[in-house]
């Protein structure tokens, strides 16, 4: 018998169970189990975001690394140019991937932390903005978007099965993709090929249904692994739909020109920046991966220790932490009901090479900004036996209200590192 208490249906115990045959199933948090004034209260509460930021070169450890640890740390020539977000900061050191070698190779581990990437037969695995889309990429028009600043197909991005996710490498298209309007005609095509992929794994799932009677137990179970992938997939295609009819999100922006100059690297990251930007102001997504490429300076980071080499890759990478201090200032003059979006931002900025003259991937250097953190401080781990990077990336699942146990190589949260 439904209940009603001055007009509002009452909610059901939060500790509701299911019961038959002996089995005890308990119920997860379902709309039911609040009252109504409780549920839209909580529609209008802030979300959490998260940006994921890799540069591929390395960075000159002797201009990043402060010496001192804790809140009185002193400033670097490159963390001088990102002084302004001092106390929304915290810069870590001691910290790397563990199992992660391979030089160059690593780079594509920055976001999953799998081992080895080197050797043959490697097969990466599920990326740490992928994962978090899986239970919260519903909630916005774009599941996740992966970007890249690269002339190559590069990539932070890697689905469940480790598949690279193809990265949007026009600052243009990225612009039209979230915020220009097809006419009628067009939706319709769209929602149209939306529905055929939808028919297309019907038509694939009975098939596997009528193999799964002649296969043996663990291939069955294989097989169940697959059903699910199937209809997780039938759910984002299904989301996908509906988005369609929905309209997109109007800015006061016009469209950025592309720059296909390979040397300006760097101003080629900052229009991509201010896309995104963009994207998280308008709730268009709320988990961003984005691959800086910079191999057009390869050969200068091979520096040798000369002094004019090394002068050479220095102002390279200042302007590099310049555009990410545009970035991290953009974010933070953007309010949303009284936070700053950068408050609500996870901005995660690193490399996959502690030094790229030796091609080592230990040591890595690493900001990580916003997202609600008690920050202001250099939290400094043993150089020579690192701290695991994945801990990091666990606590920012926790962040993101993902209930997760741990993630690729973790061994728990992040240790020092307190949410405000």
């Amino acid at each position: 018998m439904k209940r009603f208490y001055h007009g509002l249906k009452l909610a059901i115990p939060r500790r509701t169970f299911l019961k038959a045959a002996g089995a005890t199933i308990g119920l997860p948090l379902l709309e039911a189990m609040s009252p109504a004034f409780a549920r839209s209260k909580e529609t209008t509460k802030l979300p959490r975001r998260m940006v994921a930021i890799q540069t591929n070169m390395g960075i000159l450890p002797q201009y990043f690394f402060p010496e001192k640890t804790g809140q009185d740390y002193e400033l670097t020539p490159y963390l001088e140019r990102i002084a302004a977000h001092r106390n929304q900061m915290t810069v870590l050191s001691g910290v790397s991937l563990p199992g992660v070698d391979g030089a160059h190779a690593a780079e594509r581990c920055f976001l999953t932390g799998t081992p080895h990437p080197a050797r043959g037969g490697f097969r990466n695995t599920v990326s740490l903005d992928q994962l978090a889309a899986d239970h919260l990429g519903n909630q916005t028009r774009f599941p996740s978007l992966t970007v890249a600043m690269s002339n190559e197909n590069s990539t932070l991005s890697y689905t469940r099965s480790g598949a690279p996710i193809p990265a949007e490498k026009s600052p243009r298209k990225l612009f039209e993709k979230l915020f220009l309007q097809g006419n009628p005609s067009e939706i319709e095509a769209q929602v149209e090929a939306i529905r055929q992929g939808r028919s297309m794994l019907d038509f694939v799932g009975d098939q596997a249904k009528r193999l799964n009677k002649s296969l043996s137990r663990s291939d069955q179970a294989r097989v169940d692994q697959y059903f699910t992938s199937v209809r997780e997939l039938e759910q984002r295609m299904h989301d996908a739909e509906e988005w369609q009819y929905k309209p997109k999100p109007k800015v006061d922006a016009r469209p950025p020109e592309d720059n296909t100059d390979r040397n300006a690297f760097v101003e080629r990251s900052r229009i991509l920046f201010d896309v995104m930007k963009l994207a998280l102001e308008t709730d268009s997504t709320r988990l961003i991966s984005f691959f800086i490429d910079t191999t057009v300076i390869h050969n200068i980071t091979h520096h040798g220790n000369r002094p004019e080499v090394l002068a050479e890759l220095k102002g390279h990478e200042l302007r590099q932490f310049d555009a990410l201090n545009h970035f991290l200032t953009i974010l933070n003059g953007t309010k949303e009901q009284g936070d700053s979006l950068l408050d609500r931002t996870m901005v995660l900025y690193g490399t996959c090479m502690g030094s790229a003259n030796s091609h080592s991937n230990v040591n890595l250097p690493v900001v990580f900004a916003g997202g609600g953190f008690k920050h202001g401080k250099h939290l400094a781990f043993d150089t020579k036996n690192n701290y695991p990077l994945s801990n990091l990336y666990l606590s920012m699942l926790h962040r993101l209200g993902v209930e997760a146990d741990s993630f690729s190589t973790s061994t728990g949260t992040m240790r020092g590192l307190e949410m405000v």
